[in-house]
């Protein structure tokens, strides 16, 4: 009787334990162009990692809630976390873009040599974190976890009146839009969020708070 017993107790935690992971697959790429091989991924709470191969892809076990860290020599780290429905990740690596560097990606084959004086020199707009969001509204969400976004607008204030709330005020390159949906991530060169006092320059328009784009364009 005891052995049965454990054997269902032990069926049991291998059943809640793997219903407790997932695989996650990944491709990591930098310039938004080049595979970037020979990187290490790990899982924070799983606490186990991996190596991108020669197609910049990975995969690797993690925890629901589990956070993906990368951290390679001469790019920017980052960090993911596995929500509910995280099964893929892709992400553009920024290359921090110096001699030291250069002899460092190239080193340690993370690409060629070749490839990264062509990007260098050709695609640095593709050089940006911001190119790791499909969208405007979630880099938005990515970025500024105060903000509420919310079928393609977005809500800095929680001011509401007998219309309902009003969104933001949109300004882009110095000039006020009605809505920022047609931006690229990849076009933006910064981005911030006024209110209060801060947006008080905007006057009235800007009491629902003020994002302010400057694009590369």
């Amino acid at each position: 009787m005891n052995r049965v017993i454990t054997v269902l107790t032990g069926l049991f935690l291998t059943i809640s334990v793997s219903a407790q992971t997932r695989v996650v697959y990944g491709s990591l790429t930098v310039y938004n162009t080049y595979p970037v091989q020979n990187v290490v991924v790990a899982s924070k709470k799983a606490k186990l990692s991996t190596i991108s191969d020669s197609l910049g892809q990975f995969s690797i076990l993690c925890y629901e809630n589990d956070i993906i860290k990368i951290k390679a020599k001469s790019f920017r780290a980052v960090s993911r976390k596995v929500g509910p429905d995280t099964d893929s990740l892709f992400i553009n690596l920024v290359f921090i873009d110096t001699k030291a560097n250069r002899e460092i990606a190239v080193g340690y084959g993370y690409i060629s040599e070749h490839e990264l004086t062509y990007a260098v020199s050709q695609l640095k707009q593709e050089n940006n974190e911001y190119c790791n969001y499909d969208n405007i509204f979630d880099l938005v969400k990515g970025r500024f976890p105060g903000v509420e976004v919310s079928d393609n607008a977005i809500y800095v204030r929680r001011n509401y009146s007998l219309h309902g709330r009003t969104e933001a005020l949109y300004v882009v390159d110095g000039v006020t839009v009605s809505s920022i949906d047609w931006i690229s991530p990849c076009d933006i060169r910064t981005i911030s969020i006024l209110k209060d006092s801060s947006a008080a320059i905007y006057g009235t328009r800007g009491s629902n708070g003020v994002i302010i784009i400057e694009t590369k364009r």
